[in-house]
């Protein structure tokens, strides 16, 4: 099930919590709970990716985008995801979550995320590539971020975010169903 009850904590954990920049990092905790992990008692993948939601959503409070979204009839959708698991996170592990975006282009807002453990250690690492939406179509992310900023203009993307973009591209659409 999704985490509703921890996705309202976190987002009125930092209701009132400094504002940030369009393209500054947001900090936050969790913990691996019992209901989180697989039959290797430790984190699912699948249920990495939903806790990355708990980052991202208080994200887009704090930087304005998520306000921006509801007055303009936005809406934000992963449309893509490279994830890299490093380290185990096993039940009732305490992480720390780093959520920071790295850019857009005309079609899709660019975000990493991580999950640090108590060592300093990297447990994942996921590139998100976030789709903006407004009328059930996809929108250029200019559209909702001028909504924030009015000048904002994309930093440039990292080598490897390029790198993952133009590997993607050869990817076949759709896939073979052999």
């Amino acid at each position: 099930m999704y985490p509703f009850i921890r996705m309202i904590y976190q987002s009125f954990k930092f209701r009132r919590a400094p504002k940030l920049g369009l393209f500054e990092t947001h900090h936050s905790q969790h913990y691996c709970l019992p209901w989180d992990i697989d039959i290797w008692m430790e984190l699912n993948n699948g249920r990495t990716l939903t806790l990355f939601d708990l980052g991202r959503v208080p994200m887009s409070i704090r930087n304005g985008s998520a306000t921006a979204a509801r007055a303009g009839g936005f809406g934000l959708a992963v449309a893509g995801a490279s994830v890299r698991y490093r380290k185990r996170v096993t039940t009732f592990q305490k992480i720390d979550m780093v959520t920071r975006p790295v850019g857009f282009d005309d079609k899709f807002l660019y975000m990493e995320q991580s999950m640090w453990n108590a060592k300093g250690e990297c447990c994942n690492h996921v590139l998100i590539r976030g789709a903006v939406t407004q009328n059930r179509r996809m929108v250029p992310p200019i559209e909702l971020l001028k909504a924030v900023d009015p000048n904002v203009q994309s930093p440039a993307l990292p080598a490897w975010v390029e790198n993952w973009i133009e590997a993607d591209n050869t990817r076949p659409w759709p896939p073979t169903r052999d």
